[in-house]
C-alpha cells in the first residue's frame, strides 16, 4: 500500500518532480500557496510542455483562510477573424485539429496567473514575481531532461503536428522524438518568462510580448489579431457548490465542465448505501456520469452566453428525479456525441494560513496547435476544436466567443473540517477520476496516496479511441469486471496496471487543529508532493 508523504505546514503536488519541488521553495521562503502555484505553474509549462504552457488556458480554485472560495476563469476567447465563414470557405467541415487555422483561441493562462497574483498579495503575498519565476527561467535556459510521460505520449495527428511552423526545431532532435532523460533548453520560453518576471504579467498582452505574440500568430496565419489578444483579461467568477452528507465539493463554472463533476457526486450521493470497490460503486458511477453528460452538452458553453442556470441543475429536486431514473442492475444506453480529449496538468497547493489551490492548465491536445512562435518560444493551444461550424450547436464557433472547456479544477471542505484540494487532467475523463478519487477517500476512508494509486476506470473515448466503453486497468478485480459486464457494460481491458490516459490526478488535505497537510501526486505521472 503507498504511503501519503505527511507535511508539518504547507505542501503541494505536480506531475512533475521539477514543479512540485518549485512549489516547495516558495513555500519555504514564506510564500503562500497562490505563490506557489504560479511558481509551479511557470515550471511545468518548461518541464512538460506537451501537456501545457503559456500558450493555453487554465481555472483555478482558491480557498482563503476565512473559507471564502474563489473561481478564475482564464480561458481565451476566439479571435476577431475566427468565424464560420472563414473556415467554410476555406473548405472545413470542422475545425482543423492543427496548425494556424487551429491556433483560433486567446491564451487565456498567463492571464489567470496575473489575478491570482493579485489574489496572493491580497492574501500577504510579497515575494517578488521574478523570484516566482526565477526557477522556471534556469530550466528553461539550461534545459531540462525529456520526461518519461512526453516520450512515451504518441500524439494524436503526429505527422501534421510535426510540420507546423516552429515545432521541429523547438521539441524535435534530429527530426526524431526524444528519448527521456535526452535534455533540451528552451532559450525562446527562457526569455518570455525573464521578460515577464521583470516587466510583469500584463506585459504578455499589452507589452512587448503582447506586440511579439500578436505579430507572430499573423504571419503564422491565426485569426487571432493583436486588438483580440490586448483586450483580454482573466474573470473572477463564483464557483459552483454542492452540499452533500460529508461536506460541500466546488468546481468552477461554465464554460468549464466543472458542474459535470459535481453532478456525478451529487447523483452518486442518492443511490443509497454503497460498499466501496464493487460493483455497485462503479455502476452507480458509471451512469451517474452518463446523466451528468447529458446535461452537461445540453448546457455548458460560454458564461455569457448561458441559456440555463447551471445551478438549477444542482437543486435537491432535480438530482433527486435524475438519480431516481438510474438503475442499479442495468446499464443504460448512452447515444450522444463523445466531447473529447484533452492533454493538461492538474496541481495543488496549501500552506499554513490554510490557503488552498487547486488549479489547471492547458494547451488541450499534445502540443496543442503544434504552432511555435518563434520569438516568444510560445506553443498555442488548439482549444477552438471544441466550437462547431454548424451555427445552431450549444457551442458555435463566433468571434469573442470562448469554447467550452473540459478543465475543471476541484475542491471540498469535509464536514469534520478537513479541506481537500485535488483534480486531474483526462479530458472528459476529469470529472471521473476526481469522483473515484473523493469517494475512495471521503466516503470509504481510503488513505491519501492509496485513493490516488487504486485502479481506475474510464467511462467513454481515450486519446485515439473513439468507443464509448468502460475502459479499465488490469488491477481491477476480475469478479467487479464481470459483474459490470453482465450488467451490460462494453468492458474494455486497456492492458495495463497505471494507465496515462485514466488520469493524472492528485489530492492534498489540510487536517484541522493541527493544520497537518497530508498529499500525494499520481504514479502514472512523473511528479509527487513536496512540502515544509
Amino acid at each position: 500500500m503507498p504511503e501519503t508523504p505527511v507535511f508539518s505546514r504547507a505542501a503541494c503536488a505536480a506531475p512533475h518532480h521539477l514543479a512540485a519541488e518549485a512549489g516547495r521553495a516558495i513555500l519555504d521562503e514564506g510564500g503562500n500557496a497562490v505563490e506557489a502555484m504560479l511558481a509551479m505553474a511557470a515550471t511545468i509549462a518548461v518541464a512538460y510542455p506537451h501537456m501545457n504552457g503559456l500558450g493555453g488556458d487554465g481555472f483555478w480554485l482558491i480557498r482563503g483562510p476565512n473559507g471564502v472560495v474563489r473561481a478564475i476563469e482564464a480561458c481565451g476567447p476566439a479571435g476577431s477573424l475566427a468565424t464560420i465563414r472563414r473556415y467554410r470557405e476555406k473548405g472545413y467541415d470542422t475545425i482543423p485539429e492543427r496548425g494556424p487555422d487551429a491556433a483560433l483561441t486567446v491564451a487565456g493562462a498567463v492571464g489567470g496567473w496575473a489575478l491570482a497574483h493579485g489574489i496572493a498579495r491580497d492574501l500577504g503575498g510579497r515575494l517578488p514575481l521574478d523570484l516566482l519565476l526565477s526557477l522556471a527561467v534556469r530550466h528553461a535556459r539550461e534545459g531540462v531532461a525529456v520526461s518519461p510521460s512526453e516520450a512515451r505520449y504518441v500524439p494524436k495527428e503526429l505527422d501534421t503536428l510535426h510540420d507546423q511552423p516552429g515545432f521541429r526545431e523547438t521539441f524535435l532532435i534530429d527530426g526524431k522524438i526524444p528519448q527521456a532523460g535526452t535534455k533540451r533548453a528552451l532559450p525562446a520560453l527562457a526569455a518570455t518568462l525573464e521578460q515577464l518576471g521583470h516587466a510583469g504579467l500584463d506585459d504578455f498582452y499589452r507589452g512587448d510580448l503582447g506586440r511579439e505574440i500578436a505579430a507572430d500568430l499573423d504571419r503564422a496565419g491565426s485569426p487571432v489579431t493583436r486588438g483580440d489578444i490586448e483586450r483580454y483579461r482573466a474573470v473572477s467568477r463564483a464557483p459552483l457548490s454542492l452540499t452533500l452528507p460529508g461536506g460541500t465539493v466546488y468546481n468552477c463554472p461554465p464554460p468549464s465542465q466543472g458542474l459535470a463533476a459535481l453532478l456525478i457526486l451529487g447523483l452518486y450521493a442518492r443511490l443509497g448505501d454503497l460498499r466501496p470497490e464493487t460493483a455497485a460503486h462503479y455502476h452507480g458511477l458509471i451512469e451517474a456520469t452518463k446523466r451528468a453528460f447529458r446535461i452537461r452538452d445540453a448546457v455548458v458553453t460560454d458564461y455569457d452566453r448561458l441559456r440555463h442556470d447551471p445551478a438549477s441543475f444542482l437543486a435537491a429536486k432535480r438530482l433527486d428525479a435524475e438519480a431516481a431514473a438510474i438503475r442499479m442492475d442495468r446499464a443504460s444506453p448512452y447515444p450522444v456525441r463523445p466531447v473529447g480529449d484533452g492533454d493538461t496538468v492538474w496541481m495543488g497547493a496549501i500552506d499554513g494560513n490554510g490557503v488552498a489551490v487547486s488549479y489547471i492548465q492547458s494547451v488541450y491536445w499534445e502540443f496543442g496547435s503544434g504552432v511555435v512562435l518563434p520569438r516568444t518560444g510560445l506553443t498555442w493551444q488548439n482549444r477552438g476544436v471544441a466550437f462547431s461550424l454548424d451555427p445552431k450547436a450549444v457551442n458555435p464557433l463566433e468571434p469573442g466567443r470562448r469554447p467550452f472547456h473540459t478543465l475543471n479544477p476541484a475542491m471540498a471542505v469535509l464536514a469534520d473540517g478537513r479541506v481537500l484540494s485535488y483534480g486531474s487532467m483526462g479530458g472528459d475523463g476529469q470529472p471521473q477520476f476526481q469522483a473515484q478519487v473523493f469517494t475512495r477517500y471521503a466516503l470509504y476512508g481510503m488513505g491519501v496516496a492509496e485513493a490516488v494509486d487504486a485502479p481506475r476506470l474510464l467511462f467513454g473515448r481515450t486519446w485515439g479511441a473513439e468507443s464509448m466503453t468502460v475502459k479499465v486497468e488490469d488491477r481491477f478485480d476480475s469478479a467487479c469486471v464481470a459483474a459490470l459486464s453482465r450488467m451490460g457494460h462494453e468492458i474494455e481491458e486497456l492492458g495495463g496496471s497505471y494507465i496515462d490516459s485514466l488520469g493524472h490526478a492528485g489530492l492534498l488535505v489540510r487536517h484541522p487543529g493541527n493544520g497537518r497537510v497530508e498529499a500525494t501526486h499520481d504514479p502514472r505521472s512523473d511528479g509527487g508532493a513536496a512540502g515544509v
